[in-house]
């Protein structure tokens, strides 16, 4: 394989368009994807609170995520200055993350969330309730235009934008093997990187990511090095 970067870059990140769905789709090198025509910018799986979630079982990890979460989103929003931020689910790491986040952090995000007129919480598996403290609207699905978006692929009807997988894929570059999140792009799909700091990744030769997409028309664009690279 080889890859390639797509140099089409703000003063702070790197960026590409594409069509999907008959729609223009902003790819940001952050996690982000940006919906022009309907003002709307879509994060996925930002697992708030896993840090305390293992710390409080006596895995003994940073509890810096959120933090570095919420700073990375701050700056995507004060970027694009979206009307409406849709989080395609799991956004905390499950549904008492809104008990552990602390003061500064919960005011961190109530704070990117009245920057924007509407805040959209997808509900996922790992937060099939979001805390009363964060307003916002709730449901399983949001539209914009024809694309319907979701947390898991197999909860909406094509074309859509989902998160859930994790997806990270593998690709050698100048005599190295490098592994980066990515976003997977299909004709009738994308499926998002994930955007919190301890979220992992699956790969995307994996079983359950290779069966989103049977005809095998994807492409993947990797966020590394804050830059965007297409891969063939």
């Amino acid at each position: 394989m080889s890859a390639q970067p797509l140099l089409k870059a703000s003063p702070c990140q790197t960026q590409i368009e594409l069509g999907f769905a008959r729609e223009t789709v902003v790819l940001d090198a952050c996690g982000a994807l940006y919906l022009p025509r309907h003002d709307l910018l879509v994060v996925s799986d930002l697992h708030l609170e896993k840090g305390s979630f293992f710390a409080v079982r006596g895995n003994p990890l940073p509890c810096w995520d959120t933090r570095d979460t919420l700073m990375r989103l701050a700056e995507a929003v004060a970027y694009y200055r979206p009307r409406a931020v849709v989080c395609l689910g799991d956004s905390f790491h499950d549904v008492r993350a809104g008990e552990r986040i602390s003061a500064p952090d919960a005011d961190l995000l109530e704070q990117i969330m009245r920057s924007v007129k509407d805040w959209v919480w997808v509900t996922g598996n790992h937060d099939p309730e979001i805390a009363a403290r964060f307003a916002g609207q709730v449901t399983s699905t949001r539209s914009a235009g024809p694309i319907v978006l979701c947390h898991k692929p197999e909860e909406g009807a094509p074309p859509l934008i989902a998160g859930h997988y994790h997806p990270k894929h593998r690709v050698r570059m100048a005599e190295r093997s490098i592994s980066a999140p990515c976003f997977v792009i299909g004709k009738h799909m994308i499926l998002m990187p994930a955007f919190g700091a301890y979220t992992g990744g699956l790969r995307t030769s994996s079983e359950p990511i290779t069966a989103l997409f049977p005809d095998r028309l994807r492409r993947y664009v990797l966020s590394y090095a804050a830059k965007l690279w297409a891969v063939t």
